[in-house]
């Protein structure tokens, strides 16, 4: 979570090279992805950070730009739940429940759904670092995936996992004992 300027200009940064940002013209105008999750990252800074009214105030147009951004590229990702170095392949539908956690150096594809428990709205995934969320994605309820996970296009995740594994399939299993690091994203 973002907690001081110098946290939200790592986040940056680290957003930025996970998404392989090359500073230039074309980038800055075009590039509506980044233009997101910098929006995405200035927002959570200043929920975070700034007590006065007027970031209470810059808040809300930050939630409102963000929410148009998102809904031109299908994103709907509450603030502070991702950890930095987040990214996104591509525009397309990404919906991430409020209360899920995700760590740093993750990459999401699209149509990817991490959802809260039917029961309890306030129990949803907990996810580790270093883990690749494939096309298609469905996640929900009390789970927990460890660091180093790669998940496998339109799989089911309604159990925790560990470490250092690959899964896939409707519901998911371990299908192999490699983790993300040993895949290209």
């Amino acid at each position: 979570m973002i907690r001081s300027k110098k946290d939200y200009v790592r986040y940056l940064e680290m957003d930025e090279k996970s998404l392989g940002i090359k500073k230039s013209l074309q980038t800055y105008l075009f590039d509506d992805i980044w233009k997101y999750q910098k929006t995405l990252r200035k927002l959570e800074y200043t929920l975070n950070c700034s007590k006065s009214v007027l970031g209470k105030i810059n808040s809300i147009f930050l939630k409102i730009s963000l929410m148009r951004k998102g809904r031109k590229l299908g994103f709907s990702i509450p603030p502070n739940t991702v950890g930095p170095g987040l990214s996104l392949a591509h525009a397309g539908t990404i919906v991430i429940n409020s209360n899920a956690r995700i760590g740093s150096n993750c990459r999401l594809h699209v149509c990817v759904n991490i959802g809260a428990d039917i029961r309890d709205g306030k129990l949803a995934p907990k996810i580790g670092n270093n883990c690749y969320i494939g096309p298609g994605v469905k996640m929900y309820g009390n789970i927990t995936i460890g660091d180093n996970v790669a998940i496998g296009a339109n799989s089911v995740v309604n159990k925790s996992f560990e470490s250092n594994i690959t899964i896939a399939g409707v519901p998911a299993k371990i299908i192999s004992q490699n983790g993300r690091s040993s895949y290209r994203s």
